[in-house]
């Protein structure tokens, strides 16, 4: 015949086994869930932020490009001939971005004192 094993004093047993079945238990304050909601709206901003609007490039044709830079056709050919002035070629049309032209007139830009 079997021998009962009798549980330990004092209670200890059942303790015991209550501990293994039982989660550990986190207390949570009105601090806790209000700095979380704070986190989930930054959170949840980040990601329903639209995108920064993308500004279309400006494109001038040759024509526009001489008559905002006050030049002849052949300073043109020129500017773009020793790659001054960077262009597209598309077909038979040459176009130039507008920043690129700002950007070069800017490179370029000299102190009048001197």
């Amino acid at each position: 015949m079997a021998a009962f094993k009798s549980p330990p004093p004092h209670g200890d047993y059942f303790l015991q086994h209550l501990n293994q079945c039982i989660m550990p238990v986190t207390i949570l304050t009105t601090d806790d869930l209000y700095e979380f909601k704070l986190e989930l709206f930054e959170e949840m901003k980040k990601i329903l932020k639209p995108p920064p609007a993308k500004v279309p490039k400006k494109y001038l044709k040759s024509s526009e490009v001489m008559e905002m830079l006050s030049i002849s056709p052949g300073t043109l050919q020129n500017l773009r001939l020793n790659g001054t002035l960077p262009f597209t070629k598309l077909g038979g049309i040459i176009l130039y971005e507008e920043s690129e032209i700002e950007r070069v007139m800017e490179e370029n830009k000299e102190n009048s004192r001197q």
